[in-house]
């Protein structure tokens, strides 16, 4: 793609965003929200390949149809209340309306189903923009409408998100897929705790976003699509290979690691909330994703691809790809676990 384009096809994705985190007024978030779809399309369309092209018109649909109900939504809340304001949304009807099409527009259960396809279709850089920068600026109005949706809705799509996002993923064999799982159980365990504790959301959604963003430049490095091909990564760069099962666990949320975090201190706040058996099921959810975060990790250090490579040697060849981005957000994916009380004590403030 010629590179000015891109520029403003990037500066349009974050004029989207910041227009949506700016605004008070329905309207006006909804034109951010449509900035920042129409500056993705072309973007995940550059590869001109039919399944690019599929997954970018599905990306297409499905985001219109959420820009529609919330348009629907404000405007019934208009009608029947007079506000326009974000933070007045008071009708039953319209905030029910709106928490749907946000959770369309963030990939939750139980209208997930275009995030594993679209994902799948995409290159890795486009996949982690999808991931990543993509939930910013719903998440910013999920978490403006969140004190007037019934917590009971937001428990429920919560833990239908951890569920599915574990479940779905057991059975993958493509690691965009599987990916894409992992970021609905992300969002499931994010939406649990918003409206009890949104800074700890806003936690959640900091550290998903650098586990994601290491994890998907990982197989970007290694040039991996598939389970088996990540057995070769061992011998591109064993360092590499190391770090990312490491990388994997943390999104597993297994202790010493900074995934942990977010975990351990959303079942403590359920728990301080009165919601015991939402942390259970919760905490049970989470064994489903970390099967296959072990499988990959498995299949990255513990096996030898069992077939003849057919490409040319990539280890014989220089490596020119740049590495510092990977370095220092693979240190913050591992490392962050012991600043845990000042992180509680910040939240506190």
């Amino acid at each position: 793609m010629n590179p000015y384009v891109l520029t403003i096809l990037l500066s349009s994705l974050g004029l989207g965003t910041v227009l949506t985190f700016a605004s008070s007024h329905w309207l006006l978030a909804w034109m951010g929200l449509e900035i920042n779809t129409l500056a993705i399309i072309p973007i995940m369309a550059q590869q001109h390949h039919p399944r690019a092209i599929e997954a970018t018109t599905k990306y297409f649909l499905t985001q219109a149809t959420a820009a529609a109900m919330i348009l629907f939504a404000s405007t019934t809340n208009a009608w029947l209340m007079g506000e326009w304001e974000i933070h007045q949304l008071s009708h039953p009807l319209a905030t029910t309306t709106v928490m749907l099409a946000l959770a369309l527009k963030l990939g939750l259960a139980p209208v997930h189903f275009w995030l594993p396809e679209v994902l799948q279709g995409l290159e890795l850089t486009t996949g982690l923009i999808l991931s990543t920068w993509q939930k910013l600026a719903p998440f910013a109005l999920m978490i403006q409408v969140a004190p007037t949706i019934n917590s009971s809705l937001l428990v429920a799509i919560g833990l239908l998100s951890t569920l599915v996002g574990g479940w779905g993923g057991l059975n993958q064999t493509q690691l965009r897929k599987i990916m894409a799982y992992s970021s609905i159980a992300h969002l499931g365990w994010m939406v649990l705790i918003l409206q009890f504790a949104p800074s700890l959301t806003l936690l959640s959604l900091s550290l998903y976003i650098i586990m994601t963003s290491s994890a998907f430049l990982t197989l970007k490095t290694n040039n991996a699509l598939t389970i088996n091909t990540l057995a070769t990564s061992w011998t591109k760069s064993p360092t590499l290979a190391a770090l990312a099962a490491l990388v994997l666990l943390s999104l597993g949320g297994l202790p010493p690691l900074s995934g942990f975090m977010p975990k351990w201190l959303i079942l403590q706040e359920l728990t301080k909330q009165g919601l015991p058996l939402s942390a259970t099921l919760a905490a049970m959810t989470a064994l489903l994703s970390l099967y296959f975060y072990l499988r990959l990790c498995y299949a990255l250090t513990l096996t030898i691809y069992p077939n003849t490579l057919t490409a040319t040697a990539p280890w014989r060849l220089n490596f020119t790809m740049i590495t510092l981005p990977l370095s220092v957000i693979t240190i913050l994916a591992l490392g962050l676990l012991p600043l845990t009380p000042a992180v509680t004590a910040m939240l506190a403030l």
